[in-house]
C-alpha cells in the first residue's frame, strides 16, 4: 500500500528536486553577475526530467551512495550537468550574466515550483480525505 503512495509522488520528488536545483545554479549566475570573466550557466529542464526517467516512464535509480555506477551522463549525484548560457551581450570585462534574463528565469522557475508543491498539496489533501473518508 505505501509503495503505491510512494509512486504517486516519485515524478513530483523529482520535478522538485530540479526545480531546487536550477533555482541554485540561476541564483549562482545572479551572484556572480560583477564577477569578471563569469560564464552563466543554465540546464534544459525538460531535458534533464526526461534523462530522469527510464524508457518505460519510471523514474530512474537514485544514487544514495558514491560506489554507485553512474546512471546517467549528467552532472554528480544525479544533477544534470549544466551549459553556458548564450550570452546576449558579453560585458567588457567577460561576464556573460545578463540580469534581465536571470531575473526572468529566476521567476519562472520559482513559479513553477510553487505550482507543483500546490498540486502536490491537492493531492495529499485528496489521498488524506480518501483514508480518512473525510468526504462523508
Amino acid at each position: 500500500m505505501l509503495d503505491k503512495i510512494g509512486k504517486e509522488f516519485d515524478f513530483q520528488q523529482r520535478a522538485l528536486n530540479l526545480r531546487a536545483y536550477r533555482q541554485e545554479v540561476i541564483a549562482s549566475n545572479i551572484a556572480n553577475a560583477d564577477t569578471p570573466n563569469y560564464k552563466a550557466v543554465d540546464f534544459d529542464f525538460k531535458q534533464a526530467l526526461q534523462s530522469a526517467q527510464d524508457g518505460q516512464g519510471k523514474l530512474a535509480m537514485n544514487v544514495t551512495d558514491a560506489r554507485h555506477l553512474a546512471g546517467n551522463a549528467g552532472g554528480s549525484a544525479g544533477k544534470p550537468a549544466v551549459q553556458y548560457r548564450n550570452a546576449v551581450q558579453q560585458s567588457l570585462d567577460g561576464n556573460t550574466v545578463d540580469m534581465d534574463v536571470e531575473r526572468a528565469a529566476f521567476a519562472d522557475n520559482a513559479l513553477q515550483y510553487q505550482s507543483t508543491l500546490t498540486f502536490l498539496s491537492k493531492r495529499i489533501s485528496s489521498l488524506n480525505s480518501a483514508i480518512t473518508g473525510g468526504g462523508q
